[in-house]
């Protein structure tokens, strides 16, 4: 959980005086609503109270604009968005986050109006959920007498691209009923770039509405605005000039839908908002298809579903909300109930689901605003809780892919991984080193086999089986066998809380892996070993004894066994009682929850002694030690008041300073947050209750092909330094074009960067600047290639060019040479004997830095 993000100093202002005394489960103002809530690629958020009050923006602060207007009896008003400059905004009165529903209320002197934003995360039907649309419904209705009312609605281009500076394409067609219009980037770099602060490159954004209801416009953004604004309509015909970026008049998809006279009865209308990915994930090399794909639907399927659905689908959510903020007022209450209604959604759209080789769903939470790794082991095990609510198929879905990768022939360590890669590509361990590393302690050894245990033990016993753990028996086994021998008294290492950097001897760590060894115990049981179960018990039992001595210090626990006079949240405990464990004394829990008492600050209790900043989703599983209901919201009522107060209008954040001390750090928009329903799963009657409407089944996934065998084409200089020509002063922009004259620039051997970098063996020049340009001239051997690709090393960011033409995109750092897929058009250059010109542009944003690359022939293992 490394944070990457420079801090931004925020403070708590004196709007904390307006915190309500008696503040209710409506009363929470959230710091940012969701809107669109699918996936890391289609995650659309409002960063003020009022919709109309500011521009939308996708998770990472990028400017996703959506706009909606009202025509009213002649006269524009706004309702989402801040522009255009000298429209009014439509008084907002109202705003409710509920799990699957975001519904704002605006009202003057002659209309009331509902705007309401619509994902259908629906747990018990797995079809549903995984389709990648969100409804945005008006309904609008008179407050006196009788009103010409027009609605406008647009979806940006800049949806469908990284960088505006990307030109764009887009089209309209018909879809049965529906006129659905689309846009996406021209060059489609297909799960391209990978990285945090990215978004999607490749697929189509969709609009569509009812044809017979709406007239609608593909069009420069200023000029559809000013039609509508000026008489009420939008032109008939779609603009024509394409492809260009986004910043060229930005290109929109325009509906209007002209309700007539509106009186005292509702006059509603709707539009889906959907993106077609094409390909969801590269999962060692195999693009899997988004979910919703799995049994080859297309576009057409997928928006004329949701339009039939949409009647059933909207009443279904109804009773959704409803059923979720119940349950969860009754296992934290109100306020509990309304911080979690802001969770679900963004836990969700935290992450990618993919259908795997046999049609079986995988889910891939993303490291959002720290690292961007995928499936990143210790974000897997604080989001589990709610995705062991929503049943099993949706926790092995997520365990699922940890567990492939390391029961697969290429990992070769003895504990289980830290993450499969950087989203979306899934090939393997980035974070420390990687798979070549010789550092355990940066690999989070004893953290991510607790992890993994504990989560199979979990879905044990949700489903009252341990098939899904019995697949991976050997992996478990040997994961527990590091733990028996490691996790009493953890040497130095990190830990999930990795930005407070290594800690030896640390107590909370202890907890998870005794806790872990109770699970395999317990998983024993289920397979039939009694023998097993005894044994792995017993020694859970007797660490657990050892550790109430070593970690005691008066009244509380340490935060480490060589450590006297600290202390520090033991979240880990947890799961001693959700999973009938019982290896614990019994008042070991009731002790750190007295003591945390001590240690709350005004917006909560610090992670440790060490410091003031806490993880949120830590504070509710600590807070679910307590036996008694004031005792639960004396940690969490503080996390509300946060929430309800802070100027960091951001989606969700689960890290920040609980005095008011800047700065802040903003890990904003992970699926982190699906930890706070561990209040919920600690519910026996809740969790079985939840877990029953999970009729999916899913089981029978594929293996993790084997590494492909890779021939060198151009040579690396991973082991033989290779010469370039190098910059680091910004050079003119036809630098990597054939005809460039770089005899002013240096010559230097790769690779480039700083000593200790991951996938550096021996530095060849120092590089420690923000940026790197590099070129190099090289002929082709004469063949044949079957895939030639680059083979690259970078951290962080990174473009290569072939003769000037884009070859490759890459975001963030990927720690080890890997093959990376060439544009077509650039391929296209790279014939048998031809000789190009190699160029690579390298942006450092922070951390290790590296820069080399090669070509390389790649093939299937045989």
């Amino acid at each position: 959980m490394k944070l990457l993000y420079s801090t931004t100093v925020f403070t708590l202002t004196a709007i904390s005086a307006l915190l309500p005394v008696c503040a209710g489960a409506q009363d929470l103002r959230p710091p940012a609503t969701p809107l669109v809530a699918i996936n890391p690629n289609f995650s659309i958020w409002s960063r003020t109270t009022n919709l109309n009050d500011s521009t939308t923006k996708h998770w990472t602060g990028r400017d996703h604009p959506l706009v909606s207007l009202i025509r009213i009896d002649g006269k524009t008003y706004r309702l989402m968005g801040a522009g255009p400059a000298g429209v009014p905004a439509l008084p907002q009165v109202a705003l409710k986050v509920l799990p699957t529903r975001s519904i704002y209320d605006f009202e003057n002197d002659a209309v009331h109006v509902t705007l309401t934003f619509t994902t259908p995360s629906l747990p018990d039907d797995l079809e549903v959920l995984a389709r990648p649309v969100t409804y945005l419904t008006w309904d609008v209705k008179s407050r006196k007498g009788s009103h010409s009312v027009s609605l406008y609605d647009s979806t940006s281009s800049a949806l469908a691209v990284n960088e505006t500076s990307a030109p764009v394409v887009w089209k309209r067609e018909t879809f049965g009923a529906l006129t659905a219009l689309s846009v996406g980037s021209k060059a489609q770099t297909i799960l391209q770039p990978v990285g945090d602060d990215v978004r999607v490159n490749w697929g189509y954004a969709y609009a569509a509405a009812n044809a017979k209801q709406s007239k609608s416009s593909i069009g420069g953004n200023g000029a559809l605005l000013a039609s509508f604004i000026k008489d009420g309509v939008i032109p008939t015909t779609d603009d024509s000039r394409q492809p260009r970026p986004v910043t060229d008049d930005q290109p929109v998809l325009a509906f209007t839908f002209n309700l007539g006279k509106v009186g005292g009865s509702t006059v509603s209308r709707h539009l889906s908002l959907a993106y077609d990915e094409i390909y969801a994930i590269n999962f060692f090399r195999q693009k899997l298809r988004p979910y919703w794909r799995h049994n080859g639907a297309t576009p057409s399927d997928l928006l004329q579903a949701a339009e039939k659905d949409y009647d059933s689908l909207a009443k279904r959510c109804v009773a959704f909300d409803n059923l979720m903020m119940t349950d969860m007022t009754k296992a934290g209450g109100a306020k509990y109930a309304q911080v979690t209604a802001l969770a679900y959604r963004q836990t969700l759209a935290g992450s990618g689901l993919a259908a795997d080789p046999n049609g079986q769903p995988l889910i891939f939470p993303k490291e959002n605003s720290s690292n961007g790794c995928i499936a990143t082991v210790d974000i897997i095990y604080p989001a589990a809780p709610q995705f062991l609510l929503m049943g099993p198929t949706y926790a092995k879905a997520v365990a699922a892919p940890a567990m492939l990768y390391g029961a697969a022939s290429r990992w070769k360590f003895p504990f289980a991984p830290h993450d499969l890669g950087t989203y979306p590509a899934a090939n393997g361990q980035v974070y420390g080193g990687g798979e070549t590393s010789t550092n355990e302690g940066d690999m989070m050894p004893v953290e991510e086999s607790g992890n993994m245990i504990l989560i199979c033990h979990a879905i044990a016993k949700q489903e009252g089986n341990a098939e899904f753990a019995s697949r991976f028996w050997p992996t478990l086994t040997a994961w527990e066998q590091y733990l028996e021998k490691y996790g009493l008294d953890p040497e130095d290492q990190l830990c999930t809380d990795d930005f407070m950097g290594h800690l030896a001897h640390n107590s909370n760590l202890a907890v998870k892996a005794i806790l872990a060894i109770a699970a395999y115990g317990d998983l024993c049981r289920m397979r039939g070993d009694m023998a097993g179960a005894e044994k792995y018990k017993a020694i859970a039992k007797a660490d657990a004894l050892h550790w109430t001595e070593a970690a005691k210090d008066g009244d509380h626990s340490r935060l480490a066994f060589d450590k006297p006079n600290s202390w520090s949240q033991k979240y880990n405990l947890v799961w001693d009682k959700i999973l009938d464990l019982n290896v614990f004394p019994a008042d070991t829990a009731k002790k750190e929850v007295e003591y945390y008492k001590t240690q709350m600050k005004q917006y909560g209790l610090p992670l440790d002694s060490r410091t003031k900043l806490t993880k949120t989703d830590w504070e509710y599983w600590s807070a679910t030690l307590a036996d008694n209901q004031a005792d639960f919201e004396t940690i969490t009522d503080p996390i509300y008041n946060f929430l309800y107060v802070t100027d960091q209008r951001l989606p969700l954040v689960d890290s920040y300073n609980t005095d008011d001390t800047p700065p802040n750090p903003a890990f904003r928009a992970r699926p982190v947050v699906g930890g706070f329903f561990i209040k919920a799963i600690s519910d026996p009657t809740i969790w079985k209750k939840w877990s029953a409407m999970d009729t999916f089944k899913a089981s029978g996934w594929a293996d993790v092909p084997p590494p492909p065998v890779i021939t060198a084409v151009i040579p690396t200089s991973e082991n033989t330094a290779q010469s370039w020509k190098y910059t680091t002063s910004r050079p003119s922009d036809d630098w990597n074009m054939t005809n460039f004259d770089d005899s002013s620039w240096q010559t230097g051997v790769a690779p480039f960067g700083k000593s200790g970098t991951s996938g550096i063996k021996t530095l060849g020049t120092s590089w420690l600047t923000d940026d790197i340009w590099m070129r190099r001239q090289v002929t082709l051997p004469a063949g044949p290639f079957k895939d030639l690709q680059f083979l690259l090393l970078h951290d962080d960011d990174a473009e290569v060019y072939v003769n000037g033409v884009p070859a490759v995109i890459d975001g963030g750092a990927n720690g080890r040479y890997q093959p990376f897929e060439i544009d077509p058009a650039a391929l296209a250059l790279l014939t048998p004997g031809a000789t190009v010109t190699i160029s690579a542009h390298i942006r450092q944003t922070g951390g290790d830095q590296s820069a080399d690359l090669g070509l390389a022939d790649v093939s299937p293992a045989k």
